[in-house]
């Protein structure tokens, strides 16, 4: 029975390029959409939209800031308006680059910085403090908090992306396949 057990892990063990496939193949499954459609409500009319957010994209990534002003985004500095096309820009790109596989580890990074940013800000910009539901808390049985179970999820996928690059059916992969070996230098 040992033996079996071993012989079976050993096997597993082989599949290690299954992980950052399947993480890449859950993220897109899972993730994708859900920054891709929280990035078109931040786009304002038209073509221009991608330099002229809306103004519901202000009040989701500065909701203090927005009620002060009174929701008049001409109020607002040019390092709100930076924020918040970059933050909409990376809602498409960084997801996009991750489920081709292309720059992954880089972006797997950039989403998990951007994730704290979110819950952040949701927690502290949203209000989401007063309730104990939506950043929830580990080890207390309950799996659906928004912020601590959900996200933790969330980042604990990309970390895996991080760690263990894309995996051989990514354009990571193709790339390094058709780079030109590096010279050696002996000294």
């Amino acid at each position: 029975m040992i033996s079996f057990y071993h012989w079976v892990t050993d096997r597993l063990s082989r599949l290690d390029w299954l992980i950052p496939t399947m993480a890449r193949v859950v993220f897109a499954g899972t993730l994708l959409m859900y920054f891709w459609v929280s990035g078109l409500t931040k786009l304002g009319e038209g073509f221009a939209g991608l330099f002229q957010p809306s103004v519901g994209a202000y009040a989701q990534i500065f909701p203090k800031a927005m009620e002060a002003v009174t929701y008049d985004t001409s109020q607002l500095s040019l390092c709100h308006w930076a924020v918040t096309v970059l933050g909409t820009w990376a809602e498409f790109i960084l997801p996009a680059l991750i489920v081709i596989g292309l720059f992954t580890r880089v972006s797997a990074l950039c989403m998990i910085a951007f994730v704290g940013i979110q819950s952040a800000t949701d927690l502290y910009g949203h209000g989401g403090l007063e309730h104990k539901e939506t950043y929830g808390a580990w080890f207390d049985r309950f799996a659906d908090s928004a912020i601590m179970d959900q996200r933790s999820f969330w980042v604990f996928l990309l970390l895996v992306l991080v760690i263990k690059g894309a995996g051989p059916l990514s354009l990571d992969t193709a790339l390094r396949r058709s780079r030109p070996a590096m010279p050696s230098h002996h000294a």
